[in-house]
C-alpha cells in the first residue's frame, strides 16, 4: 500500500487538527477532516493579532497560515457541519458520520444586503459566509473507512455565567477574552460595549473557571496569564494613557522567552495579587470591584471602566458522547485521556497518564488524541502536539520508522 492511498480521518478542524491534517497530507496520505460546526479554525481563529512594536508571539498569524494551507490542499477533504456518529474497527476503521445540528455563532451574524449571515473570521475560510438556509444544507452523513483516526475536538470556553457574582450577562461592561477579540476585530481597538468610548480603567481577572475547588476545576489552564498580558499591553499600545490592573492567583510562567516578557509588562500594567470577590454597577456603566487588599488583606474596592474575564479551558461539551463512541476514557479532569499521544497539558491529567500502563489508554491501535482535547495548551503547543501525532499516526501506518 503506498501513501496515497492511505488515509486518515480527524474529528475537528481547530488548530490542532488543521495541523495534524497539513502533517500528513505532506506525506502524501489522505485525510478526511471533520469539523462540527459552519467554519475550520476552532477558537484560535478568531483570535485578533496581538503586535504592538514588535511581535508578541501569540500565534494567531500561525493560525491564519495552517488554515490557508489546509483549504488549498487536494489531499484534504473537509466536511462541515459534520460529527460522527459510529465508529468500529475492523481491518480498518469504519466510521459513520452525520450531519450536527450546530446553530450560527451569534457573534458571527453580520448583516448584508442579502440579509443575515455569519461570516468567518479569516479570509480563507471557504465558505466565508453562511446563511441559515445554506447551514442547514450542509453537513455529510455518510460512511467512511480510514485507516488511523485522529481525536483533536478542541475544548470549550468557561461559561462566565457561572460566576454570577461577577455579573457577565448582566453588565454590559463585563465582557470575557473572546468578546475582546471581537470588539476589537470590529472596531479596531478596545472599545466600551455600553457607549462605543476607549475605557480609562481596564481590569482583567484572572483564573475565571480555572483553579476553582467550588466548581470542581482545579486544573490551572495555563493560557490565560500569556494570553491577558498580551491582550493588556497591546490595549496600552493602543491607550497609553489606559489604567490596566491584572487581578491573579499566580502567574503562569510560559515559554523561554516569558521572564523578560513579564519584566516588560510589569512596567506598564498593575499587578494585584488577589482575586475579587464581587463586581456591582455604577453610574455611567462604571463597574466596582470588591476584593480583599493585597497587602491589608482587609476588603476593599476600586472603580473600573470595564472589566475583562480571563475564562479558562474546560474539556469539550461532546467529550462524554465522543469517548462512548471512540472507546478513548475520560481522565478525572473531564479531558479525553489517550496515552499513546505525545502530550499532555493539565496537571492532573499528567498524574492520571503517569499511574497507567504505557500503552494506548483507548482500547483500539490507530487512535490518537491531539491538542486541547487532552488539557489546556497554548496555539503554539496544541500545533507541536499536533505534528507530533501526526507522526506517531504515520508511524501506525508505516509511513515513518
Amino acid at each position: 500500500m503506498d501513501n496515497q492511498t492511505k488515509k486518515v480521518l480527524i474529528l475537528g478542524g481547530g488548530i490542532a487538527g488543521l495541523t495534524a491534517a497539513w502533517e500528513l497530507s505532506r506525506q502524501n496520505i489522505s485525510v478526511e477532516l471533520v469539523e462540527k460546526s459552519c467554519f475550520l479554525g476552532g477558537h484560535a481563529i478568531g483570535f485578533t493579532c496581538k503586535a504592538t512594536d514588535k511581535c508578541q508571539q501569540c500565534g494567531a498569524c500561525s493560525v491564519e497560515d495552517m488554515l490557508k494551507n489546509v483549504v488549498n490542499e487536494p489531499l484534504i477533504n473537509v466536511h462541515l457541519r459534520t460529527e460522527i456518529k459510529e465508529l468500529k474497527k475492523a481491518a480498518q476503521f469504519n466510521i459513520m458520520l452525520t450531519q450536527s445540528d450546530i446553530e450560527l455563532p451569534d457573534s458571527q451574524i453580520k448583516n448584508l444586503s442579502s440579509g443575515k449571515a455569519a461570516k468567518g473570521f479569516s479570509k480563507y475560510n471557504n465558505p466565508l459566509y453562511v446563511t441559515d438556509s445554506d447551514k442547514d444544507n450542509m453537513g455529510s452523513s455518510c460512511q467512511i473507512t480510514a485507516d488511523a483516526v485522529i481525536v483533536a475536538t478542541g475544548y470549550s470556553p468557561f461559561d462566565p455565567n457561572r460566576k454570577s457574582t461577577y455579573g457577565y450577562g448582566n453588565w454590559k461592561n463585563v465582557i470575557t477574552g473572546l468578546d475582546l477579540e471581537n470588539i476589537i476585530r470590529e472596531n479596531g481597538s478596545l472599545v466600551r460595549p455600553s457607549d462605543g468610548q476607549k475605557p480609562q480603567k481596564v481590569a482583567f481577572i484572572q483564573c475565571v473557571g480555572s483553579r476553582d475547588e467550588r466548581l470542581g476545576n482545579l486544573w490551572c489552564s495555563e493560557v490565560c496569564c500569556p494570553y491577558a498580558m498580551r491582550m493588556a499591553g497591546t490595549v496600552k499600545h493602543d491607550n497609553p494613557n489606559a489604567e490596566i490592573t491584572m487581578f491573579y492567583i499566580d502567574i503562569q510562567n510560559s515559554g523561554k522567552e516569558f521572564p523578560v516578557f513579564y519584566e516588560k509588562i510589569k512596567q506598564n500594567i498593575r499587578f494585584v495579587r488577589t482575586i475579587p470577590v464581587d463586581v456591582y454597577p455604577l453610574e455611567n456603566d462604571g463597574l466596582e470591584l470588591r476584593h480583599m487588599a493585597e497587602e491589608e488583606g482587609s476588603p476593599s474596592s476600586e472603580p473600573f471602566d470595564l472589566v475583562v474575564l480571563s475564562v479558562g479551558i474546560m474539556p469539550g461539551k461532546d467529550t462524554v458522547k465522543l469517548s462512548e463512541v471512540t472507546g478513548i476514557p475520560v481522565n478525572e479532569d473531564g479531558f479525553l485521556d489517550n496515552a499513546i499521544s505525545c502530550c499532555s497539558f493539565s496537571s492532573s491529567a499528567k498524574s492520571t497518564q503517569a499511574s497507567q500502563p504505557s500503552t494506548s489508554a483507548a482500547s483500539i491501535a490507530g487512535l490518537f488524541v491531539a491538542g486541547t482535547a487532552k488539557g489546556p495548551a497554548s496555539i503554539a503547543a496544541s500545533m507541536a502536539d499536533a505534528g507530533k501525532t501526526a507522526f506517531e499516526a504515520m508511524k501506525y501506518l508505516g509511513v515513518m520508522k
